[in-house]
């Protein structure tokens, strides 16, 4: 007999839900064949077999919260169909998960398709009648993704994943909550309800968020950025640019290096508390965050002090691409220092963005906006963009926190001291 167990989930991570059983009682499996979808507060994951054989016993059911180590399933190595579940105690070391989307229903279409789906992509076919045999994948080795899906739905561009908080979590999100659930309508009315299940995401997103205004003293400061500069840079190198580096130069490189320059600085803005110490991190690792089916999530670029600005630029379209096809793993999202977050792609003029414990800054990104300011005396028209730093007040004093803002606003204003100072 073999079992297979929760595995190791990564970095603060101790327990899982069962999102969907792969197989079945008396289903064969092989070495390294997915068997099962837990959904965690990060990532989703698929849970591979150890051993080869039959599902002699399935211990936990779809729905059900498990923890590390627990008993999943047990696979009689013999080829028996039926045995008796092992205990949980005995249970063999689990094999590395691999990572997948958000899950939910059973796929359409065959088998070997279903194989090559992400688990998303696969509940979104369902719940459109969509045949993944029919179903050109764009993912990795062929793989199909929720887009390709879209696609075959109605062809259309899908929404761009955005930029901006967590591994934790994200200060603002859109609602995250699966299409499924009962729901109840009153008699002799058209309205109706529907109580849904928060997913392990979303629960963990609102438990951090509350936690974080709980346990720091968090203050919020404002400016506002003249992104004339930039934007004429970028227009000036956009086509060099993207024929050199093979991306386009957005405005989230300029940021984050701007950061990191204010950072140096202000390095209490880097650090984190860790009881009555505070620890300060003499290394950069700025988390960007982007969208996901499940809410935002905060991939991390790690040594990003060290990064070109078409590295950045490249790191963050692959975060926001891997973010859409479920495949960013817990090394993506774990640690980071600083986290950055941009409302301004879903049209935010301005927001209090929330800390992402234990980091003790936040910077918030909004809307471009033409606005009229004085330049010299004369009113002119100038594209705006407000920021924000939230901060927490325990190490941060309001002084730093408005000179690292300002920092950041001359840095991005005049983009040549990057080179100089930066």
């Amino acid at each position: 007999m073999s079992n297979i167990v929760v595995p190791t989930l990564g970095e603060s991570v101790v327990e899982a839900r069962v999102a969907r059983w792969l197989k079945k009682t008396g289903d064969r499996v092989e070495v390294g064949e997915p068997v099962v979808e837990l959904e965690t507060e990060k990532i989703d994951l698929e849970v591979s077999a150890e051993k080869s054989g039959v599902i002699a016993s399935i211990a936990r059911q779809e729905g059900e919260d498990v923890k590390i180590g627990e008993l999943l399933a047990v696979v009689d190595e013999n080829g028996a169909t039926a045995a008796p579940a092992a205990p949980a105690a005995a249970a063999a070391p689990a094999p590395a998960p691999t990572p997948a989307a958000a899950s939910g229903g059973n796929g359409s279409g065959n088998g070997a398709t279903e194989g090559r789906a992400t688990p998303t992509a696969r509940r979104m076919a369902k719940d459109n009648d969509v045949d993944l045999g029919s179903v050109q994948g764009s993912g990795a080795a062929g793989r199909v993704t929720k887009q390709d899906v879209q696609k075959a739905i109605a062809p259309a561009p899908t929404s761009s994943p955005v930029a901006p908080t967590s591994n934790k979590v994200a200060p603002t999100s859109p609602s995250a909550i699966a299409p499924t659930g009962n729901k109840i309508a009153p008699a002799g009315g058209p309205r109706s309800e529907e109580r849904v299940r928060m997913s392990k995401r979303r629960q963990t997103i609102a438990r951090r968020l509350v936690e974080a205004q709980r346990t720091a003293a968090m203050l919020t400061t404002f400016n506002e950025v003249d992104m004339t500069a930039v934007m004429a840079l970028r227009e000036r190198r956009k086509e060099s640019f993207k024929k050199e580096f093979g991306v386009g130069l957005g405005i989230a490189s300029f940021f984050v290096k701007s950061a990191i320059a204010a950072l140096r600085a202000f390095p209490a803005i880097n650090a984190e508390i860790q009881g009555d110490e505070i620890v300060f991190k003499h290394y950069y690792d700025i988390g960007v965050a982007v969208g996901a089916e499940g809410g935002l999530v905060v991939p991390v670029i790690r040594d990003a002090d060290k990064s070109s600005f078409a590295q950045i630029e490249l790191a963050i379209r692959n975060f926001a691409t891997r973010a859409q096809d479920g495949t960013l793993t817990l090394e993506d999202l774990r640690g980071g220092t600083f986290t950055i977050t941009n409302g301004g792609v879903f049209g935010s003029l301005m927001s209090t963005p929330i800390l992402n414990p234990p980091q003790v800054g936040i910077l918030g990104l909004h809307k471009i906006q033409d606005r009229v300011v004085p330049i010299n005396g004369q009113p002119v028209i100038r594209p705006m963009m407000y920021v924000a730093l939230s901060y927490d007040h325990r190490i941060v004093d309001g002084r730093e926190a408005v000179q690292f803002l300002v920092k950041i606003k001359d840095f991005v204003e005049d983009p040549a001291r990057l080179l100089l100072e930066g």
